[in-house]
């Protein structure tokens, strides 16, 4: 409507003068923002940014959290969004503006079943083409699914249907992603396309080679890889791994590398391969020290940890560090496979006074158990169905609740007793309450621990 007709309906209203350019840099700045969630993103005019998440979700905790934790990030930004995810860039923009929830993930196979019931409108077609879609009678994409494609090419020509077919994954459409200026990274174009999984390989080393010439000129280490393979139809595929430490050594890189090569679709052919550090960090000139140093100094676990992070995730692969608290399951936290151990200490100190088990159950199983109340240890405990007899026990220890924590635990107390049964096997005990209290626990008994 006009300016003037809207401040009649709102006096007050605010009016600023449109800056397209400016509008169209801030997006192409988030798109490169988003980065950090994908190594392929670039913005979709005039509200939006597309993310190909391909092969990235599980670095995030799946694809719900992800698109969870995008959304979120930006809210504190100050930037309120609505996220989907599909099979198709079409689809994915039609449910995250038109779906009913602010977060949609279309399952595989399902962009038809829920592009049908949203408005025309979710195909990203001019204003003219939609209202005149609309007064013959389409109001919905599934309406326009069903409709001979020869009427309505002659009336509407071929962006109406190329939309469609775009938005099911018909046509493709390729993305023109947005790469930082100061990104380190290298590429590769091929006369002619290559999709074995031997010229791919060989086609990684090289340009890992080259990659890590720049990183030594800038006195950089990758810490987080992109590579980018694109198809003869404009499809992306890209794989991306990470390292616990900074590293510009080629041949480790390249194993990273082309162990996810087997996740790539080549499709008709690879056109072009582009290999980018997108984090990176400070790496000085280092070196090389004897096998007799190395011995000193302890094993590298770089290359292993690396390894078995982009194998299993990153998430799976960490270290154990003790935390100040006296509660067992508390006592400790996950560290960095190859964080400053000093640093790491500085949370407190495993107890070396009392023994603790090397493996402990979270939660503590539920267990029967015969015992004289109120200091005398179990005679006997069933877990699993099967009774143990106990032959030695040491005990009780006493540990109190963290009544800083919750009043639940004001009054909160375990007595702990360390068994061996006739078979052997050495368990770790505890009882909730000191044995004449009801305030101070149930009197129930949980296996915590299991030594050796």
């Amino acid at each position: 409507m006009a300016v003037s007709q809207a401040q009649a309906l709102l006096p007050g209203l605010r009016v600023e003068e449109a800056e397209p350019a400016a509008d169209a840099a801030a997006l192409r700045r988030l798109a490169g923002w988003c980065l950090r969630f994908s190594p392929l993103a670039a913005p979709c005019p005039a509200d939006g940014v597309w993310i190909d998440i391909t092969g990235c979700a599980h670095l995030h905790g799946g694809e719900t959290e992800l698109l969870r934790a995008i959304v979120d990030t930006l809210a504190v930004a100050g930037i309120s969004a609505r996220a989907a995810l599909a099979d198709t860039p079409g689809c994915a923009h039609a449910v995250a503006r038109y779906g009913a929830a602010p977060l949609n993930v279309v399952p595989e196979g399902a962009t038809a079943a829920w592009l049908e019931q949203l408005p025309v409108a979710a195909l990203r077609l001019a204003h003219e083409a939609t209202d005149a879609l609309r007064r013959l009678g389409f109001e919905r994409i599934g309406q326009l699914m069903a409709a001979p494609r020869a009427p309505l090419t002659r009336r509407f020509g071929a962006t109406a249907l190329r939309r469609l077919d775009q938005a099911l994954g018909r046509a493709p459409e390729p993305l023109e992603p947005v790469l930082p200026p100061d990104l380190c990274r290298v590429r590769q174009g091929f006369p002619e396309p290559i999709a074995t999984p031997e010229d791919l390989a060989r086609v990684t080393a090289m340009l890992a080679e080259a990659l890590c010439e720049k990183l030594l000129h800038r006195d950089r280490g990758a810490m987080r890889l992109d590579l980018v393979f694109q198809r003869v139809d404009g499809v992306p595929q890209c794989v991306r791994v990470g390292t616990a430490a900074p590293s510009r050594d080629a041949a480790h890189l390249t194993r990273l590398l082309t162990a996810q090569i087997e996740t790539v679709d080549p499709g008709f052919g690879i056109e072009s391969v582009m290999l980018a550090a997108p984090l990176t960090a400070r790496l000085g000139a280092r070196q090389t020290i004897s096998d007799l140093a190395a011995d000193a100094t302890g094993p590298d676990l770089a290359a292993l940890v690396d390894t078995l992070s982009n194998r299993l995730g990153p998430d799976r692969v960490f270290r154990v560090a003790p935390v100040e608290s006296d509660i067992p399951e508390r006592s400790l936290r996950r560290a960095p496979a190859l964080g400053d151990l000093a640093a790491s200490l500085a949370w407190g100190a495993w107890p070396n006074s009392l023994p603790r088990p090397p493996r402990l159950l979270v939660p503590p199983r539920q267990v029967e158990v015969v015992a004289l109340l109120p200091d005398h240890p179990p005679v006997q405990f069933t877990w699993r169905r099967k009774p143990h007899r106990v032959r030695r026990a040491d005990g009780p220890e006493r540990i109190f609740g963290e009544w800083w924590r919750s009043e639940a635990e004001v009054f909160a107390v375990r007595d702990y007793f360390q068994l061996e049964d006739e078979a052997g096997q050495r368990f770790w005990l505890f009882r909730n309450g000191d044995g004449e209290h009801r305030a101070t626990g149930d009197l129930r008994w949980f296996l915590h621990g299991v030594f050796g």
